[in-house]
Formats: C-alpha cells, sequence, structure tokens
C-alpha cells in the first residue's frame, strides 16, 4: 500500500521525512505526468517526460518502501542513512529516459551527504534544525554537481539549470543560518524562478513555447520537499506542467525530427574505470548520453543509431541487463497527438529481432538468456507504447504468468490489452506481420492469434551437459534440435542437425520458413540452409534475419 505521508516535526530531517518526500513528489508528479508530457519538446519531443519522472519515482518510493523496518538506529526506526541509499538505489534501478536517469543521479547525491553525515547541533548557534539546514543544503549542491558530472554535454535550459539554482538558493539559506525548512523553501523558489527562465536558454523551448518538461517536474520534487518539511502544500500552478504562462502554439511539439532512431537504457555491473572507458564509447556512437550510479552498479542512456553497438559497449564494460530499447519514430508520431490507437509489445531474445519489431512499429522488449523480465517489465513497456489499445507478444511460455499480470494491471489503468500466447520470437514475427492498425482491435488479434499458432517453431542449442532428452542421451557439445519446444534431433554439427529439423518440420507441409541466425552463426550457414530448403521443397520460401547478440544460434519457424 502506498505510504500516507504523516506530519512532521519542524525541521526534522530523520527517515520518515524522507519517506514522506517520497510519497509527495510520486503523488504530486502522478497529478502533473500528463501535463509535463505534453510539453515534453527536448531533447526529443516524444511526450514521455513526465510519465518517466512519474515512472523513476514510483520505483524510488518502492525501494524505500521495501526499506522500512530496515536497518535501525536504535530506537526501532529505519535509520536516516538507510532511507536515503534504499531511496537512491530505487531509483537507479528504475531509472526510465533521459529525465528519470538524471533524477536518479539528483537522489543519489543527496543521499551520498544525507547517507553519510549527520546534523551538527552546533552549526549555525545549534539549535531549532539550524544544523540539518546546513546538511540539507549540502545534500542538493552534492546532487546537482553529480547530475552534471553524470551527463556526457551538460546543456542549460534543461533541469540540470533548475537543480543548479535550487543548489545554489538552498546554499545561500544554509550560509545565511537558516533552518531545513528555510533551505528547502528557497531550493524550491529558486527552482521555479531558473524553470521560467528556460524558454530564454534553449532555442528548442523557444520555439514550442514551453518551460523545459524535466525542469518542470524538478519543480514538483523540491515543492515535496518543502511540503514535506513544513506540512504546507504548494501552490497549484508550479506542479501542473506550465510553471509560468507561456503562449502555446497549436502543435507544441513540432519540430524537425531528426537526431538519432533509437533509445537505449540498460544497468551494468562495472567498475568506475570501465565505466569511463563507456562513456567515451558511447560518447561517439550517439547523443544524449547519461551514465549514473557508483559503487558498481549503473544505469546507462544514450540516443543511437545502432543499438547494438550500444549494447555491444556495455558487454565490453561489464554485465549489462534489464536492457530497454525504443524507436523513436513512433514515439515522435505520438507525441503529436494524446495517445495511438493501437501498439504491439514483443518481448525478443536477440538485438537484431529487437531492431527488426522496432522498424516494423512495435516496442521491443530485450531479453538475456537466464534473465526474463518481471511482470513490471512488461507493463513498463506497455506504457511506454502510449496506446489505447495494447497486443502484448510474450515471446516464450515461461512469460505467460508475467504478461498476464502486466495486461491485467495495464487494464486497470485504463488501456485495452490482448496477449497473443506466443511461445517463440519467430511466432511473434509471424503474428507481426499480418498486424493491422487500421481494422478492428479484435478482428487484429484473431488474425495475429491465428498467424502466431499456424507457425511451428523450432530451435538449435548447444548442451551444457550430459543429460536425457525426449530424443535420447545428449552429451555435452551436442547440438540439439528443439520442435515445439521439445528435443527432436541430436547431432554434432549446427548445419547437419538444422537440415534434420527442417526435414521433420516440413514434413507435414509449409509455405514459409523463416531462419534467425545467432551472432556467431556464418552466412555460409543460412545460404546452405536456403538452398537445402528449395532442393527439396520448391514451393516453399525462404526468408533470413541476424537475431544479433543474445539470440540462439538458430531459430527456424514454419507457416
Amino acid at each position: 500500500m502506498p505510504h500516507e505521508p504523516q506530519p512532521q516535526a519542524p525541521d526534522e530531517l530523520d527517515a520518515e521525512a524522507v519517506r514522506t518526500w517520497s510519497s509527495l513528489a510520486l503523488a504530486a508528479l502522478g497529478r502533473a505526468r500528463e501535463d509535463i508530457d505534453a510539453i515534453n519538446v527536448y531533447p526529443v519531443a516524444d511526450a514521455d517526460t513526465g510519465t518517466n519522472l512519474y515512472l523513476t519515482a514510483e520505483s524510488a518510493d518502492r525501494g524505500l518502501a521495501e526499506a522500512f523496518p530496515g536497518v535501525t538506529d536504535g530506537t526501532g526506526t529505519t535509520s536516516l542513512a538507510e532511507a536515503v541509499r534504499a531511496w537512491a538505489h530505487g531509483a537507479l534501478v528504475g531509472a526510465r529516459g533521459n529525465s528519470g536517469t538524471i533524477l536518479a543521479q539528483l537522489l543519489r547525491g543527496v543521499a551520498d551527504v544525507l547517507g553519510a553525515e549527520q546534523p551538527d547541533p552546533a552549526e549555525h548557534g545549534g539549535k531549532d534544525g539550524r544544523g540539518t539546514g546546513g546538511l540539507l543544503a549540502r545534500a542538493l549542491t552534492r546532487a546537482a554537481e553529480e547530475a552534471y558530472a553524470a551527463v556526457a554535454h551538460p546543456v542549460e535550459g534543461t533541469m540540470l539549470t533548475v537543480a543548479g539554482a535550487a543548489a545554489r538558493a538552498g546554499e545561500a539559506a544554509g550560509a545565511a543560518a537558516g533552518t531545513a525548512v528555510e533551505v528547502a523553501r528557497a531550493a524550491y523558489d529558486g527552482a521555479r524562478a531558473a524553470l521560467a527562465e528556460t524558454p530564454g536558454q534553449l532555442a528548442a523551448l523557444s520555439r514550442a513555447g514551453v518551460v523545459d518538461a524535466g525542469g518542470c517536474g524538478l519543480v514538483v520534487v523540491f515543492g515535496a520537499l518543502w511540503q514535506a518539511l513544513s506540512g504546507q502544500e504548494p501552490a497549484a500552478e508550479p506542479v501542473r506542467g506550465r510553471a509560468v504562462p507561456v503562449p502555446q502554439p497549436q502543435d507544441p511539439c513540432a519540430q524537425e525530427e531528426d537526431g538519432p532512431a533509437y533509445e537505449v537504457i540498460y544497468l551494468l555491473e562495472a567498475t568506475e574505470a570501465a565505466v569511463g572507458e563507456l562513456r567515451e564509447r558511447l560518447d561517439g556512437l550517439g547523443d544524449s548520453l547519461v551514465v549514473v550510479g557508483g559503487d558498481g552498479l549503473w544505469n546507462v542512456h544514450v540516443h543511437v543509431d545502432d543499438p547494438g553497438a550500444a549494447v555491444e559497449a556495455g558487454v565490453v564494460a561489464g554485465r549489462p541487463y534489464r536492457i530497454r530499447i525504443t524507436h523513436f519514430g513512433d514515439e515522435r508520431r505520438r507525441a503529436r497527438g494524446e495517445r495511438a490507437q493501437r501498439a504491439v509489445v514483443a518481448v525478443v531474445p536477440g538485438e537484431g529481432l529487437a531492431g527488426l519489431c522496432g522498424e516494423a512499429g512495435a516496442t521491443p522488449v530485450l531479453v538475456r538468456p537466464g534473465e526474463l523480465p518481471a511482470a513490471a517489465e512488461l507493463l513498463d513497456a506497455v506504457r511506454r507504447a502510449h496506446a489505447r489499445e495494447v497486443v502484448l507478444l510474450p515471446g516464450g511460455a515461461e512469460l505467460r504468468a508475467a504478461a498476464a499480470a502486466a495486461a491485467e494491471q495495464a487494464r486497470a489503468e485504463g488501456v485495452r490489452v490482448a496477449v497473443i500466447p506466443t511461445r517463440s520470437a519467430v511466432q511473434g514475427l509471424a503474428a507481426l506481420a499480418v498486424h493491422d492498425p487500421e481494422g478492428s482491435f479484435d478482428e487484429d488479434v484473431v488474425a495475429m492469434t491465428a498467424a502466431a499458432g499456424a507457425t511451428r517453431y523450432g530451435e538449435l542449442a548447444v548442451a551444457e551437459r550430459q543429460s536425457f532428452t525426449s530424443a535420447g542421451i545428449c552429451q555435452a557439445g551436442d547440438v540439439l534440435g528443439l520442435i515445439d519446444g521439445d528435443v527432436a534431433v541430436i547431432g554434432s554439427g549446427l548445419t547437419e542437425t538444422a537440415e534434420a529439423v527442417l526435414d521433420r518440420m516440413l514434413g507435414s507441409g509449409g509455405e514459409l520458413v523463416t531462419l534467425v541466425l545467432g551472432p556467431d552463426v556464418p552466412d555460409a550457414v543460412a545460404e546452405r540452409l536456403e538452398a537445402y530448403v528449395q532442393h527439396g521443397h520448391l514451393a516453399v520460401d525462404t526468408v533470413t534475419y541476424r537475431g544479433g547478440r543474445y539470440s540462439a544460434p538458430l531459430l527456424i519457424g514454419v507457416e
């Protein structure tokens, strides 16, 4: 259950104050998210800044809730240090988009100070919360410094500008012996004033006649801080998205559709030295690069034309996971309207397949072997699709429960969702091939379900150890040919085993063979298999795709 904000003692800066701040910020961002989405024009006019900030704050609040009643400070309550660290960690692992990633680093900066220092009762005369005022001012300053450092090429007129102005105002109040409430109020006022100036600092905002969307969300967060410490609710106008009365054109998101085509986000386990090299490599691949985190765990965000190269850079640096790739083409088009009518979300095991689905208009969810997405990740993809109707292709029987849970939650949020029980990526491709976004929802779902159901699927894998299978005993290193999920062939070579699998699958007929090659399979294998099909089945066509990193050695579909 959501935490109910509790009344705070004046200037008390403890774990409960942090918890109240988190709850108030989440509620306020929830109210403001649609208005903030509507003015989102920079760095990409994809109308999701408010949503990304809200989802990041939601993850942070969930991480904080899990810390109660965590490590205690001797009085039976969670310590301030434990609370702020859990809050920042929750934001880091759940950060969404450019704005959410920066917000996560801001919270980390706050945690770096509040989690390490204690209020000094002797500071500024030592009474009535003045020690906590200085501590809060230092935390806000550290937050702004770390946020600027996390962005490869900081731009003024953005939420970085708002964070910096808030920190300077808070620092001035703290230096003047201000209490925590006075520091929070100064930071809030400084953020509001800076937000009003953003259209004059960034040409994209000036052309659209709007303030910065990320900065608008940050004003909401600072307003929640002041409310948590003072008990006074901020004025309504600054927390509703349009913080200043600026003229609004009929199409505030109209701008040139240039820039990289994909947004890539992933968590990364790596050393700080490796992350330094990763920053340089990603900076050469695209823009909007933000890398936040520390202590071995990082959140990487970048806009690129080659998502595979961005993920590959993460593989070189360490262990990337929870990889999300979003194609901006549909996002930019959807930004011109409130929501798309219908979208497809497809779970795929491979970068190449993710790119293929993205080009076809679907929102891909990229998975690594052995790391299945949770319901929350599928729900996030449904939300990112920005559609009234969503067709969800889970791509595996083991994901049906997670897909059903995500669909149920999305329906509660007003989205019509249908889950097509695809058990393989090739079934998803078949369903996507007949997808008709202009037809009725029910007819589209029926056609996609029929196409998926009519596609037999095969897969080749390499046995890791000796084991019993439905086709007999296999040894480590044997090539296993699976048909519809069961081992049907045990062979010694990839090509020979694939031919045996194709013979069995085509024995009951078929018109089209789909081959999805893994990253290490040479083109010669595809050429040989295409020739093999053509020689034995003249009426059968063959289409070949590259699955990319994380895909199986070979996927086969027969329709």
